[in-house]
């Protein structure tokens, strides 16, 4: 039997991303590379802006993740904490205890992102010397071991390609009984295989609705051949640039991309002048959708993500709030569950956020949910 597509909610999640120093593409770093005052100013300001999440990234010269976290929970109240986290450093039974000690010690706020890797030299950096296709393959085994690890009350062992363990057994597991919630990024078809098996959530780049439709009927795909019946929900990102007119929101946005091109930022991955195109099949989505045009449906606007090799989650949704709602309310109709959105400007965006984007997407579902006939029925 098919999986089934994930209920449209009254509500949607929204996660946002911080950083541990003021950076941007837009904007060069700005103290040391560890910042605990304005770590925790980031942080609360997406607590207070009403988001449910934030993202916490990971590469090989970033603080660590878990770290971070940890410091954050302490100074917020109710903020979930997404935590990236790049299979094959650390045993997975490792991982399990440390996420699941985290998750018991802020109350279940914890959420792990897998991102299984998309480029060879970045991997590297860490000491991971497999392929793609081989990286794939032991993600695929190691979020099977974490999700027994947090699920097993009793000892078990294991042996397969990548990992072999005897009579495991841990004292700590997830804060909920059923376990920490698993994210999983990626638009290969290896992507989709793995994260429709084990995935919550699939998380997607901000492509024109009609790329990300195929990309969400693959994730879906997946997860009906992994005998799933219920596909995971689905994630899509996006840089919005708000202003209170539509040219304003136009006129900002040329000058975000102008800042980006003259290189006074730092992306979180650039392919500099030069550099081979990007290996990972989600940039090297975002580069060809802005081959096809800048502006797509609504509000999508998509030479950030040139100017930037496409190094993360760059194209942007450009307009008023009202247009930036209508915008992500197009991509909940066509099956996201999760808003990701982060701002060139980074704090001041999630602020604005909170004060006029968010509230008027929660406002447009809670009218939905409403007036459809299964809630006035109920």
């Amino acid at each position: 039997m098919p999986a089934s597509a994930p209920s449209l909610a009254s509500s949607v999640e929204f996660i946002g991303m911080i950083e541990t120093q003021e950076v941007s593409e837009t904007r060069p770093a700005t103290g040391p590379a560890i910042d605990p005052e304005y770590t925790t100013r980031f942080a609360r300001a997406h607590e207070d802006a009403g988001f449910d999440r934030i993202l916490i990234g990971y590469s090989s010269r970033r603080p660590d993740g878990t770290q971070v976290a940890a410091h954050v929970a302490a100074r917020t109240e109710r903020i979930g904490l997404l935590i990236a986290h790049r299979p094959g450093f650390v045993a997975p039974t490792l991982a399990a205890r440390g996420f699941a000690t985290l998750d018991q010690f802020t109350g279940g706020r914890v959420a792990v992102h897998t991102i299984t890797g998309g480029n060879d030299a970045e991997q590297r950096k860490d000491g991971d010397f497999l392929g793609k296709e081989e990286r794939y393959e032991r993600t695929d085994e190691y979020l099977g071991i974490l999700r027994r690890a947090w699920s097993s009350a009793e000892p078990f062992s294991h042996e397969g390609r990548h990992y072999r363990l005897e009579d495991y057994s841990s004292q700590v597991l997830p804060h909920r009984a059923t376990g920490i919630p698993l994210y999983f990024g990626g638009s290969s078809e290896a992507a989709y295989r793995v994260g429709g098996k084990h995935a919550d959530t699939f998380a997607l780049w901000g492509e024109p609705l009609a790329e990300t439709a195929e990309q969400i009927a693959s994730v879906r795909a997946a997860a009906a051949a992994a005998g799933r019946a219920e596909a995971p929900g689905i994630s899509v990102s996006f840089r919005p640039i708000l202003a209170a007119t539509e040219e304003l929101a136009w006129e900002r946005a040329h000058r975000v991309l102008d800042t980006i091109r003259t290189g006074t930022g730092r992306p979180f991955f650039h392919q500099r002048n030069g550099e081979r195109a990007p290996q990972n099949a989600g940039s090297q989505r975002l580069l060809a959708a802005a081959a096809r045009a800048d502006r797509h449906d609504r509000a999508l606007w998509t030479p950030t993500a040139t100017a930037t090799g496409a190094g993360g989650n760059t194209t942007a949704l450009v307009g008023t709030p009202e247009t930036v709602a209508r915008a992500l309310l197009d991509y909940v109709d066509i099956g996201a569950t999760t808003l990701l959105i982060r701002g060139y400007d980074p704090l001041d965006d999630a602020i604005d956020y909170g004060r006029h984007l968010i509230p008027l997407v929660r406002q447009e579902l809670a009218h939905r949910a409403a007036t459809t006939p299964a809630a006035l029925s109920g």
